[in-house]
């Protein structure tokens, strides 16, 4: 560690990354955003396989830059001995280790966690997978909607009776790659009271699993009787709660507790719906949704207009939201003000936006300017200045193909 104040909360980390596409980089992208140094190595020849993800212009994906912003990049040969001896180098230099290759992958490489222990047993090593590095389902091909799938998650999008949906953003794959971020930091932690670093084992299925704040133990509590499933535009045991049409779009209510409810009565200029005996408890109102529905978007169609309708809940507190296209989420002033969505700098791909950084700190409230790497941009910089070989060295390992480098 250095006796310079830090850059960001993680400044001094060394994170040596050998993920790809969308989990694992997001996780190292989180700690990079915390001043880690994060080494990002991509496998010969071509790297990182999202490099050809949408948005691609001038031959630079925007996909790739998204998650793989501060990081330095290398480009090695990992089939080949030296390309493996110099990722052990680097190991034994690091406080963390991230992969997400599919279980086993990493060990026929050479360097499974029983010899990256033997090489830095300090080092927090996080194996990043869709089913895990145990059980039944651990060497399936996995991605983030067959987690989803497994994990009961896309049987409750839909319409009832109807084909389910799957979730149109890397829900699993971002979640995923923040519980590890967690999970690293924690150990990192527990490292600083024993000086031993260990192996992490995150699940997307296990990530998943958890989202389900009701149905699980619904079910099991029930003895079965509760069976959830896919309800459509409204929650299956919460009312009101869900997309209701509007005048003009469609918006979306929550006002299931019995003091919301009140409000939202209110609001509509109906208070004596909240002492209706069909709607006055949260099980009433369960029972009889249909009817509250209809009434809710009688009420929302027949206002002057959307803002109106917002304007009568926002003053009665009524949690609602208007259902936002992703073009309107990037404009909207909230959004802008607290970075929520920013625009970053590529030296390709010039200004464009991104979702922004999740966390704040009180003690770093600047964020760190990053730039995303070329392939194999930092290789002389990383086996020259941090592993301290001999540049003639590293000459021979560029002729013989260890190394690659290329403009995007």
């Amino acid at each position: 560690m250095s006796d310079q104040a830090p850059r960001h909360v993680l400044d001094g980390y060394k994170v040596i990354d050998f993920s790809q596409v969308i989990a694992g980089p997001t996780c190292t992208m989180l700690m990079a955003e915390m001043g880690a140094e994060v080494i990002k190595i991509e496998m010969a020849p071509g790297g990182d396989p999202s490099r050809q993800g949408p948005f691609i212009a001038d031959g630079r994906s925007g996909y790739f830059v998204q998650q793989n912003r501060g990081k330095k990049g290398l480009c090695i040969d990992l089939h080949h001995p030296d390309g493996v001896a110099i990722a052990k180098d680097l190991i034994k230099r690091a406080d963390v280790m991230v992969q997400n290759f599919a279980p086993g992958a990493i060990a026929r490489m050479g360097l499974s966690y029983d010899v990256v222990r033997e090489l830095n047993p300090a080092l927090v090593m996080c194996s990043i997978s869709a089913f895990g590095q145990t059980g039944p389902l651990s060497d399936a091909p996995g991605f983030d909607t067959l987690g989803a799938s497994y994990a009961g998650v896309v049987s409750m999008c839909g319409e009832a009776g109807e084909p389910p949906y799957f979730p149109m953003v890397a829900l699993g794959d971002v979640s995923t790659a923040v519980h590890a971020m967690g999970a690293i930091c924690a150990a990192l932690l527990g490292r600083a009271r024993t000086g031993k670093g260990q192996h992490l084992d995150i699940s997307l299925l296990d990530v998943y699993i958890t989202f389900h704040e009701a149905g699980i133990q619904s079910h099991s509590l029930s003895k079965g009787e509760i069976k959830p499933s896919r309800a459509g535009r409204h929650a299956w045991y919460a009312c009101p709660a869900g997309i209701f049409r509007s005048r003009e779009s469609y918006i979306y209510i929550i006002a299931a507790l019995d003091h919301q409810f009140v409000n939202l009565c209110r609001a509509m200029g109906q208070p004596e719906l909240s002492t209706d005996p069909r709607f006055q408890k949260f099980v009433d109102r369960g029972k009889n949704q249909k009817e509250l529905i209809a009434i809710i978007e009688q009420w929302l169609q027949a206002a002057e207009s959307d803002a109106a309708a917002m304007a009568a809940m926002k003053e009665y507190r009524v949690p609602f939201a208007p259902i936002l296209s992703v073009e309107e989420t990037m404009r909207h002033p909230h959004m802008r003000q607290r970075g929520t969505v920013r625009t970053i700098h590529d030296r390709i791909l010039g200004d464009f936006d991104i979702p922004g950084f999740p966390f704040r700190f009180s003690d770093y409230p600047k964020r760190l300017e990053l730039a995303a790497p070329f392939l194999g941009e930092h290789n002389r910089e990383v086996l020259i200045d941090t592993l301290g070989y001999a540049p003639e060295r590293v000459d021979a390992l560029e002729r013989d193909g260890v190394l690659r480098s290329g403009a995007r």
